[in-house]
């Protein structure tokens, strides 16, 4: 009876009309409990995101850190990066964070509490779209619990960059086709295009296919899309061409160990689990796999009786499929001109795979309430427990969730000096904290890998140069690699780890591999022991000293004389400290 009770509860379907379903008692029950879900996933997030002073998430510097000049437009002046990731973030995204910082909302800030109101958003829209394909509201919940789960398995919604829109703008995309509420698919049409425009491809592919017979709404959104995307079309990059596929192929950048590895010469890695050239997502949790069984348990009707609520809408679920592979190995054939593969994919199949998941585990649960009904088996009621304990509870025990990939660093002195240096201030360096300056320091920096995308030739030219050049200066046994790199550039400061001389050191930047010859060169001179010229500097030129890191005062470099040739005794004394 209790069992009984019990399913009643749970699998409750709805025959209401679309109009007074929104008002159901079930449904609002099982929504208000998906957005709880959602804003306790957000609140984890945030936990880690203000666990410190210095704290960005890892993508969200990229495109945050030039935004500092809607609040002092003196900032970062003639940055070669900062042009460069203003220039490729999307219109829409800018007009957000802009207008946000206006308001006294400031990027960095803006960047972390973000993903908790996409979040919402995200769960309202894949709660009505579940519910218009399968009008059971158990299935909303479990396809929201799903699909935030997965997200936040992953800093896609977490980092707060364009990707994040991908979602909210998709799923709603989605809703309102399913509704034929045309208005409204033409501003999120103009929005996909401001705010990512390769998602607009898919939302296009999907309304071909299912517009084919509706003359009228399809010229009109596909004119509409056109108007969007002429901008893109017509105005060339300052920092073009794009690398071609042939270029990139030749470039030790766009392989494994480089700084954004695409190509891989074990072809089962390269088109399945590739991070940008792979069909296969990392799908997380495990239940949401559970989709892949759904065509299978549609076909069941005798088993499964309530696939009989699973409304014709359901071909949605293909058609995303078949548009998103469609795209993906139009990307392969077009590398770069449409952006990396998995950029169709990844997204549009999470979601596809968490409603489809949500409907088979509901239609599963529904069979084992009724044959259990019909005779006790424990083993049903065993199973049934483990899947909602696994739905709910996964998470807590995985130990990595979330995964927000924030990153923290402690070297408040350091930002707090570089802060008091002069706007127009470039540091170079070739450590991993040189990623972070931009966001926390606020001033330029030379080189860093954060920023050193090899996607516009334009761009990534002199950012090429600038490291080849700053490797060959920092380790050269001759100051005057480092005097010429300073008056070439205008470098200001130089920071450098206390370790940044050792052979560990460089060899485990895998980055800095792709520029050769100097990077072995470099390799094979601290092999033979030769110090380089900088490491007798420290002492002298150095304008900051924390337990990490030492900064030099360029001009101070310009002006020392004779301590090329590793003839002054004292200085290689007070080096054999700074390399030990």
């Amino acid at each position: 009876m209790i069992f009984s009770q019990l399913h009643k509860i749970l699998i409750t379907p709805i025959n209401e009309t679309s109009s007074k379903y929104y008002f159901n008692k079930s449904v609002l029950f099982w929504l208000t409990i998906s957005l709880l879900f959602a804003i306790f996933y957000g609140i984890l997030g945030l936990q880690k995101a203000f666990r410190g002073e210095y704290v960005a998430q890892d993508d969200a510097r990229e495109y945050i850190f030039w935004m500092q000049r809607f609040a002092d437009p003196e900032l970062l002046p003639n940055d070669l990066m900062a042009d460069y990731f203003q220039s490729i973030t999307p219109f829409g995204y800018t007009v957000v964070y802009k207008l946000m910082a206006s308001l006294g909302i400031y990027p960095l800030l803006l960047s972390k509490i973000l993903p908790i109101v996409l979040g919402l958003i995200i769960t309202i829209y894949c709660f009505w779209l579940c519910f218009e394909i399968f009008p059971v509201p158990i299935a909303g919940f479990i396809s929201t619990l799903l699909l935030n789960q997965s997200l936040w398995f992953k800093s896609d919604l977490v980092s707060a960059t364009p990707k994040s829109f991908v979602y909210p703008l998709l799923l709603a995309f989605l809703y309102y086709l399913l509704r034929e509420s045309w208005l409204i698919i033409c501003l999120i049409v103009v929005l996909e295009g401001l705010f990512y425009p390769p998602l607009l491809l898919i939302s296009l592919g999907i309304l071909f296919i299912r517009l084919r017979s509706n003359y009228f709404w399809l010229v009109a959104i596909l004119g509409l899309a056109f108007i969007v995307m002429l901008p893109y079309a017509l105005t060339s990059s300052e920092f073009g061409p794009v690398v071609t596929a042939s270029q990139a192929v030749k470039m030790p950048e766009f392989w494994p160990g480089g700084r954004h590895p695409f190509f891989d010469t074990n072809p089962w890695r390269f088109w399945l689990i590739g991070q940008h050239s792979g069909i296969l997502p990392p799908l997380m949790p495990p239940l949401i796999w559970l989709g892949l069984f759904l065509p299978m348990v549609l076909r069941d009707v005798s088993r499964f009786p309530l696939v009989n609520l699973v409304k014709s809408q359901v071909n949605i679920l293909p058609q995303i499929i078949v548009v998103s592979l469609t795209l993906f190995f139009a990307a392969h054939a077009f590398f770069l001109k449409l952006f990396f593969p998995t950029r169709y994919t990844i997204h549009s199949l999470r979601i596809v795979m968490a409603i489809a998941a949500a409907i088979a585990l509901t239609v599963i649960l529904d069979n084992f309430f009724r044959t259990y009904q019909q005779k006790c088996r424990v083993w049903q009621l065993a199973l049934t427990v483990t899947l909602a304990f696994i739905l709910v509870l996964y998470p807590n025990f995985s130990g990595r969730f979330p995964t927000t990939d924030y990153r923290q660093s402690g070297e408040s002195a350091l930002y707090k000096f570089l802060q008091q240096q002069s706007k127009d201030s470039l540091i170079a360096s070739l450590s991993d904290e040189a990623d972070n300056i931009p966001t926390f320091g606020q001033r330029s920096i030379f080189v860093s890998r954060e920023y050193a995308l090899p996607f516009h030739l334009g761009y990534y030219s002199p950012i090429r140069q600038r490291t080849i050049d700053l490797i060959r200066a920092q380790y050269s046994p001759n100051l005057a690699a480092a005097k010429q790199l300073i008056q070439k550039y205008g470098v200001d400061f130089w920071l450098l780890e206390r370790t940044a001389f050792k052979l560990e050191y460089l060899t485990q930047k895998s980055w800095l591999k792709s520029f050769q010859p100097v990077f072995t060169e470099a390799v094979s001179s601290l092999e033979h022991g030769t110090t380089p010229a900088l490491a007798k500097l420290t002492s002298h030129c150095s304008v900051l000293e924390t337990q990490n890191f030492i900064v030099l005062k360029a001009d101070c470099i310009l002006t020392l004389h004779g301590y090329e040739n590793n003839q002054d005794r004292s200085f290689s004394q007070k080096a054999v400290g700074f390399l030990d």
